[in-house]
């Protein structure tokens, strides 16, 4: 593979053939769109050129499926890309490892980039305008970043309680933590479900500490106690039971019914009264249950 990417080209998308397409997140692709469209492209796509062009398309894309079809979706009719030379099979083999490579980074991940443009200099703007977010926002991660706020911080991404109340809570007491609840239950920030969540968020910031706990099981990354193991057995087996006593309820009434449509199906009224009101078809299965039942 020669791979040459001396310059960047306006190439038109309709040479353009996708090798291996695939579905995107209809969610995930509008925000590719308004991010392009708010901030324009930051990384060409990549193509393959091809000297016998297949289905009168010239070119063979390597990577960038969600830009090149947000540039399509924005109305443009070329888009930036980097031409390289490469067989099909090494496009395919690049479109994979690039899949593979690609890796959603979380929530607290995204802030700590935020934190890591602060610390080089930029303003909140400047960070705000690169990352397309609004500038509150920012300010606000950025608060709770510089005081440690782990545990506030992921409750925020995870929409569990107002970047606002975070802050609150963040920069006061207990007493005054307390306020700032009682304000947002107030002017109708939280109610309900969603208040009892941060109540439970605020204690388990006191008991616990500002930082998340590592690993999957918080500080205790080890094996489970026998205890713990014979508490999740016994969960097990209760969830167990309960599923074959619902079974047999469920069983028990499917041959009632069967039983009761059986005799009523015998009656020529009550067919043809079905039949007037256009109720005479079953399930395939309660017809079939029926029809065996006549055989028995």
């Amino acid at each position: 593979m020669n791979d040459d990417r001396s310059a960047v080209q306006m190439i038109p998308m309709h040479q353009i053939r996708i090798l291996n397409p695939r579905s995107r997140n209809k969610i995930v692709f509008q925000g590719i769109v308004t991010n392009i469209s708010n901030l324009g492209l930051k990384r060409p796509i990549t193509v393959a050129r091809r000297t016998q062009p297949s289905d009168g398309k010239d070119y063979d894309l390597v990577c960038g499926q969600g830009r090149l079809e947000a540039f399509m979706a924005l109305g443009q009719t070329e888009v930036p890309a980097i031409v390289i030379d490469a067989t099909m099979e090494e496009c395919f083999l690049m479109s994979l490892v690039e899949n593979v490579a690609r890796r959603k980074h979380s929530p607290l991940e995204l802030m700590r980039e935020i934190n890591s443009l602060k610390s080089r200099g930029y303003s909140a703007a400047e960070v705000a305008k690169k990352i397309d977010l609004d500038i509150s926002y920012v300010r606000g991660i950025t608060h709770l970043l510089d005081h440690g706020e782990e545990r506030l911080l992921a409750a925020v991404e995870r929409g569990r309680i107002p970047l606002s109340v975070a802050i609150e809570i963040a920069d006061a007491d207990d007493t005054g933590i307390q306020r700032a609840l009682c304000q947002a239950y107030e002017d109708k920030t939280l109610r309900g479900a969603k208040l009892q969540t941060v109540r439970r968020i605020v204690e388990q910031r006191k008991t616990k500490g500002k930082q998340l706990t590592r690993g999957p099981r918080g500080r205790n990354t080890g094996l489970l106690s026998a205890e713990a193991l014979v508490r999740v057995y016994r969960q097990e087996a209760d969830r167990q039971r309960l599923l074959v006593k619902k079974a047999r309820l469920t069983e028990s009434r499917l041959l009632f019914m069967v039983s009761a449509l059986k005799k009523l199906f015998q009656d020529e009224n009550f067919v043809t009264l079905l039949r007037a009101e256009k109720l005479d078809t079953l399930p395939a299965y309660l017809a079939e249950k029926i029809r065996i039942g006549e055989k028995e």
